[in-house]
């Protein structure tokens, strides 16, 4: 069964992602494109849907350094995550809490947004097989990371090159929307959350983790040295009302030092 995805330049049309993309044990080029004859490439099995480059923060910036993503997941994310929690915080327990809240079922649509090297969408497709599993970010570095790593777990995943202000699907698709540290470094946090209410089905979840302010002195200190860069950061209030005001309310919150996980639903 092939994947429909909206075509960057032609809303109402759709473009045909084939199966064998996915099988990521398999290299797959070429290209794909709409009845309306917009082309777009694939190389390495990942899905080039941005049709102009975007302005970026730096802080988004260097997402497109191969040496950040090849250190991104096994280094960075593991010791800043239980630096910022205040204990050690592995990687399994966080993959423990996206699975028990968003549960993934057999035959299901789930959406990896801003993915990274797509942790979240490899854990959704080990977790359960049988589901579709989509991971997309701007960044070609980090697609190619997710690649490797998705091809050594064998999670035959979609790797889609988009930008999540702009998402290439049809409204009301995904049976789940899982976002995993991106939304701190967001330039248009709401815009993004928006996309994310609009792609995902009325009885879809989505699974959030992202960073809050600082209860410590010395926390802020390291937060306003960040906000430079365009890392921003909200309190659980503020947090909370930012997903109201994109459509969602949220469902149960886990808290961990500066760390918080979320699970939303669509109101």
């Amino acid at each position: 069964m092939s994947l429909d995805v909206r075509s960057p330049l032609y809303d109402d049309e759709r473009i045909s992602l084939p199966d064998e993309i996915a099988i990521l044990s398999k290299t797959f080029n070429g290209t794909v494109c709409s009845a309306k004859g917009d082309e777009y490439a694939i190389k390495n099995n990942v899905v080039d849907l941005m049709t102009q480059e975007k302005s970026y923060t730096l802080a988004q910036s260097t997402n497109h350094w191969k040496l950040t993503a090849s250190v991104y997941e096994d280094i960075w994310r593991v010791r800043s995550l239980s630096l910022l929690t205040g204990e050690l915080f592995p990687i399994e327990k966080e993959k423990e809490l996206l699975k028990k809240w968003v549960n993934p079922q057999p035959g299901l649509t789930y959406l990896d947004v801003g993915c990274s090297t797509a942790l979240y969408a490899r854990s959704l497709k080990k977790n359960e097989p049988e589901c579709r599993s989509i991971a997309l970010d701007f960044s070609t570095a980090m697609l190619e990371e997710a690649r490797i790593k998705a091809e050594a777990d064998e999670a035959d995943i979609y790797l889609i090159r988009s930008d999540a202000r702009e998402m290439p699907f049809f409204a009301n698709t995904m049976d789940g929307v899982v976002m995993g540290g991106t939304l701190n470094e967001l330039s248009d946090e709401l815009k993004v959350l928006y996309e994310c209410r609009r792609v995902l089905k009325n009885d879809g979840v989505f699974f959030m983790m992202h960073l809050i302010f600082s209860d410590s002195w010395y926390g802020r200190v390291l937060q306003s040295s960040a906000e430079w860069s365009g890392i921003n950061f909200w309190t659980l209030k503020q947090s909370n009302e930012l997903f109201e005001r994109a459509g969602f309310a949220v469902e149960d919150q886990f808290t961990k030092g500066i760390v918080c996980f979320s699970k939303l639903k669509p109101v």
